[in-house]
């Protein structure tokens, strides 16, 4: 089985582009009804931008307990393990951080609008801490000390990344990519060569844009970067990743990061924090043993732990 023999769909979720590749053709129409279905689970459960959504509710709840589904519980936990793993620099309390900076709405509508007034006055401050966050999994109850808010951006995309590419290959007994926005998760059997992905600034750019071209056949590989998500604040550009100890845009020797891993979460949780440690993240992304690849703002390419050779800027792999 070759790549050009496989099913593909691609469509709009949580405000980007997903792709979904079946190495069986002809479930490629049965594969996007499911991926449907899990992932509108998921922007009900974890969408900052969605009144009706348990995120929203639980942020609106003033410290009480909310009962959640087992969905947003999954979700819950993946963001706690993942600020746990990092030591806090991938938290999910920069909710109020995000939303200071004018991130309160799809972001598609944030870039639209232009200079976007500054929503905070004074000090910022650190982001409350993901410790103010609690989770009874057993019971599906949680709530949030200290006026912390949530945003799961961070882990949400790459979680629902991996379910969806787990669930469709054991329903389907086929190989399986998904794409949310440039995070993507494999399972089932790939194809020969496996499945060749773009890595770039941007998941939406083109072919021959600076980058590289790699391949994957288990696990996960997941982008951050301060170039896309970027938009304008009285004047200042800024970017989606907080550095939680400051409660601001992180301050990144890198403009881009790219991580390999056992699943995307634990890619995407990496890139992040990598953006977010600067100057340690290459000797701490070796120490892991993961695959990356981290690009400054002059397009230098730097790599760690078996990451393919090439790909600097204008090259492919």
């Amino acid at each position: 089985m070759t790549v050009t023999d496989v099913g593909r769909d691609t469509f709009e979720v949580f405000g980007t582009t997903a792709v979904l590749l079946v190495t069986d053709h002809r479930a490629i129409g049965q594969a996007r009804r499911i991926a449907d279905r899990l992932l509108a689970d998921v922007d009900l459960a974890a969408s900052r931008f969605r009144p009706d959504s348990e995120l929203s509710r639980l942020n609106a709840a003033g410290g009480g307990r909310v009962q959640v589904s087992a969905t947003f519980a999954d979700l819950l936990a993946a963001a706690l393990r993942a600020a746990r793993l990092t030591g806090g620099d991938v938290d999910p309390t920069c909710g109020k951080a995000l939303t200071g900076l004018g991130y309160d709405r799809d972001f598609a509508d944030v870039r639209a609008a232009g200079d976007v007034p500054p929503r905070l006055t004074g000090a910022v401050g650190p982001v409350p801490g993901w410790r103010t966050v609690h989770l009874d999994h057993a019971k599906r109850r949680a709530w949030l000390d200290r006026g912390a808010q949530l945003d799961l951006g961070a882990t949400a995309k790459a979680w629902a990344a991996d379910r969806c590419a787990e669930q469709l290959a054991a329903s389907l007994d086929c190989g399986v990519l998904v794409s949310i926005g440039g995070d993507v998760a494999v399972a089932g059997q790939p194809p020969d060569d496996g499945w060749p992905v773009r890595v770039s600034d941007d998941h939406a750019a083109p072919q021959e844009a600076p980058g590289q071209t790699v391949s994957i056949s288990s696990g996960g590989l997941a982008t951050s970067s301060t170039t896309v998500r970027a938009w304008t604040v009285g004047g200042r550009r800024v970017h989606h990743i907080i550095d939680p100890a400051t409660g601001e845009p992180a301050r990144s020797c890198w403009r881009t990061v790219s991580v390999a891993a056992g699943s995307c979460t634990d890619a995407n949780t990496a890139s992040t924090a990598a953006i977010v440690r600067g100057p340690a993240a290459p000797d701490w992304l070796r120490k892991l043993g993961l695959p990356a690849r981290l690009v400054r703002p002059d397009g230098t390419v730097e790599t760690t732990a078996g990451w393919p050779r090439g790909g600097g800027p204008g090259q492919a792999a």
